[in-house]
């Protein structure tokens, strides 16, 4: 049973319509003309609602339950434990994981080869929580570093592993070796890697949530949003018949539209910004404005795109919180699920972002 200040909720939206098994799409997107918005008068933006009768809190914040991210994640006709945000319907169901509490030490990497590019390796670390036979859901962390370092040993979610979630850290082509969109060839050719061998380490491939931090946190948005944009899928790596596709996107303080980002950037976010953008892009945005488009999120929002969490600082001198501002109104405009949450007092990066409390919390909502 669930435990805690949970509601069980009936979900009724069908399961066909919102995650159906995973298969490449083949349609093309045509990139969209980028309408900047402008920052919404609310700092939270929440999720399209349909209320039900219980509420809780998300990081010290109450309100009332949006039942739209379960119905988006889960099946027909399913009786289900759930709150608002996407760990939880992440954890919805995982009974024998949430009943564990602590899962004791934490399980050792394997590090895992998903693809060869120009013979150079491209590896993950693969993280399986012990002690549980229900197929778990999987969250792929991508790295930050201004695109141009970094690392997969670097992740901060980890404590999550606690709670039953898989961690899979991916490694990618970092611009000083290529550049955009060969980061987001590589992350596809990660998820693909990864849902072809779902059955081998017990993971469920109907919920693959991707999740990262400042230039991760753009590279999850992009990828989350993209499932059948062609020039991004790329034909790094095998396992073509897997999707790429995700059920969810975890974003903490990533840019989301590569045309605005210098215009609402500090003199700090400046010196960051742009070595950083001419090395992705081969040069100034505004040199190459269709392939800065290619790399924007809010250019590839449609109807058909997964809940959405955003997490970002409202004192952010590297990444204006405007970007965050403008995914949202993209998601909006959509009437799909999407949440900001403003970190008040929070600059770019930092234990206070990732402590083992805030996650905790998160996970805590479904026990």
């Amino acid at each position: 049973m669930c435990k805690g200040n949970l509601s069980r909720v009936k979900v009724n939206s069908s399961f066909a319509r919102s995650i159906h098994q995973p298969t490449i799409a083949t349609a093309h997107r045509p990139v969209p003309t980028i309408q900047p918005t402008g920052v919404p008068s609310s700092t939270t933006a929440r999720p399209r609602s349909v209320q039900s009768s219980c509420s809780s809190s998300v990081w010290g914040k109450s309100f009332v339950e949006s039942q739209s991210w379960v119905q988006w994640g889960m099946g027909t006709n399913m009786t289900c434990c759930w709150s608002s945000g996407i760990l939880a319907w992440l954890t919805c169901g995982l009974v024998a994981f949430s009943a564990q509490g602590s899962m004791g030490a934490e399980p050792a990497a394997r590090e895992l080869t998903y693809a060869t590019v120009n013979g150079t390796a491209l590896r993950l670390d693969l993280y399986i929580p012990d002690g549980a036979e229900a197929k778990r859901p999987l969250i792929v962390w991508v790295h930050g570093g201004a695109w141009r370092s970094g690392d997969k040993a670097d992740v901060p979610i980890r404590s999550l592993l606690k709670r039953g979630m898989a961690i899979a850290s991916v490694n990618y082509r970092l611009s000083p070796q290529a550049m955009f969109p060969a980061q987001v060839h590589d992350i596809k050719a990660a998820i693909r890697y990864l849902r072809h061998h779902a059955a081998d380490w017990n993971l469920d491939d109907r919920r693959f949530i991707i999740a990262g931090s400042s230039a991760g946190g753009h590279l999850a948005a992009l990828v989350g949003v993209s499932h059948s944009v062609p020039e991004l899928e790329g034909q790094v790596g095998q396992f073509r018949e897997a999707s790429s596709q995700v059920q969810g996107i975890i974003s903490f303080y990533g840019a989301s539209n590569l045309e605005t980002i210098l215009a609402q950037s500090t003199p700090h976010g400046l010196n960051v910004r742009i070595p950083a953008l001419n090395l992705l892009l081969g040069g100034h945005p505004e040199e190459h404005p269709e392939l800065a488009r290619l790399a924007s999120p809010v250019a590839h929002v449609t109807a058909d795109d997964p809940p959405l969490w955003l997490i970002h600082g409202d004192q952010d001198p590297q990444m204006p919180i405007n970007q965050s501002h403008e995914l949202v109104g993209a998601y909006e405009r959509l009437d799909l699920p999407v949440n900001l949450e403003v970190v008040y007092g929070g600059k770019h990066g930092g234990d206070l972002f990732f402590t083992d409390q805030r996650l905790d919390r998160l996970a805590d909502e479904v026990r």
